[in-house]
């Protein structure tokens, strides 16, 4: 394809494989993950993944991959991805995608939030509250989930992540009262203790049996506007957000959400949507990679993971047209095999694949996320974003 010849994307599908990092940056010992490498240690640790499909497209060729074999002549266009903002959590690598630089992280609370905050939490609740710490989302359930069915308190829990989490029974606490408390707590948290994002944690079962139920809802902090998204909708361009999409960026520039209870029916309604005659943007995030199995140390079940989003791949290409620009990366990394339920600094794979392109392009090691609001944005001629280069004349050698 030449970008003389007058043809032109029309579409980009882009899917987000949340937490699949390649290896550490420079950087990462600050961060405590010195060593870490998410898809060479869950390759070593499965004795090998069957990724035929990704290794067509050039998995295996980016520089300084890990353990996964080369292609001989890959279809696909292909990069290692450094991330110029500081952090490694879901809102800071997404944000940087679509050209957000953070410059200064979201606060984090190691040793639970300060007394002011659950004061006035508490207060606006009109209820007590239990936990405050920082803990797994499985564990806190097996910790604190009988006490909160006897008293009808709320859960608040963190992470190493910027988050504030609110974990109720559904049968305790109906669902719209876990959104409003939520909604309180957005409102609360502003200023330094600004996170990123607040969670409901909506559970059901009984004790010893407690399961996390698919009505989570993420209230993140608004975006500023000058990105890729806002750019997108603002020239009439679909942008469709797949799974947590809407909720990373608290609905803005999106033009339809919809949500999704798994990989696999995130992976379903992508092709769903592909299939539709929308132009402009999918974008799909893939969360299960990063809830279900890096933060609970499975790297079995990760490696199953990446095995059946590369199955589905042949289908996912299938159902492309000519004129459409399929991108696959992460927003960081979260190593299974680390002693830590952290999130890690790693370095992203990018694979870039069209049916009008010859492949076999390899971009090196770019320095930001935002190369790819930046690719982007340059095919759909929006404003330029205030980080990140885009290799679309690169890609369309």
């Amino acid at each position: 394809m030449n970008i003389e010849d007058g043809e032109l994307l029309k579409r980009v599908i882009w899917i987000v494989l949340d937490s699949v990092g390649m290896g550490e940056m420079p950087d990462s010992a600050a961060y405590g993950d010195k060593g870490v490498n998410t898809i060479a240690h869950v390759y070593k640790h499965n004795n090998g993944l069957q990724l035929p499909n990704l290794t067509q497209l050039g998995l295996g060729n980016i520089e300084g991959m890990e353990a996964l074999e080369k292609c001989e002549s890959p279809i696909g266009t292909y990069a290692r991805l450094a991330e110029l903002s500081r952090g490694k959590d879901t809102t800071t690598g997404h944000w940087e995608m679509i050209g957000i630089h953070t410059e200064v992280p979201f606060p984090t609370y190691p040793n639970g939030f300060p007394k002011e905050i659950m004061d006035a939490f508490e207060e606006r609740i009109g209820t007590k509250t239990l936990g405050n710490c920082t803990a797994s989302g499985t564990a806190i359930l097996d910790d604190l989930g009988e006490e909160h069915m006897k008293t009808g308190y709320p859960i608040v829990y963190t992470s190493a992540d910027s988050v504030f989490q609110i974990a109720a029974h559904e049968e305790i606490i109906p669902l719209e009262r876990l959104y409003e408390m939520c909604e309180i707590a957005r409102e609360l948290l502003k200023g330094e203790h600004e996170v990123s994002r607040v969670i409901a944690r909506p559970f059901v079962g009984q004790p010893g049996a407690f399961t996390r139920t698919p009505n989570r809802h993420d209230y993140a902090v608004m975006p500023p506007k000058e990105n890729l998204l806002v750019y997108a909708k603002e020239k009439g361009l679909d942008v469709i957000g797949v799974g947590k999409i809407s909720d990373i960026f608290a609905g803005e520039g999106i033009t339809y959400a919809t949500h999704t209870k798994s990989n696999e029916d995130g992976i379903k309604k992508t092709i769903e949507l592909i299939k539709q005659p929308n132009h402009g943007l999918i974008f799909t995030n893939l969360v299960d990679f990063d809830m279900k199995w890096g933060h609970r140390n499975d790297p079995v079940s990760y490696g199953k993971g990446l095995e059946e989003f590369d199955s589905y791949l042949p289908q996912i290409i299938e159902a492309m047209n000519e004129d459409d620009l399929l991108i696959i990366t992460a927003d960081h990394g979260c190593d299974p095999t680390t002693p830590g339920t952290d999130h890690t600094r790693e370095y992203v794979p990018l694979i870039a694949y069209s049916k009008m392109f010859n492949g076999a392009i390899d971009l090196g090691t770019r320095k930001s996320f935002a190369d790819i609001g930046q690719t982007i944005c340059e095919i759909f001629d929006l404003p330029a974003l205030k980080i990140g280069e885009s290799f679309y004349k690169q890609m369309t050698k």
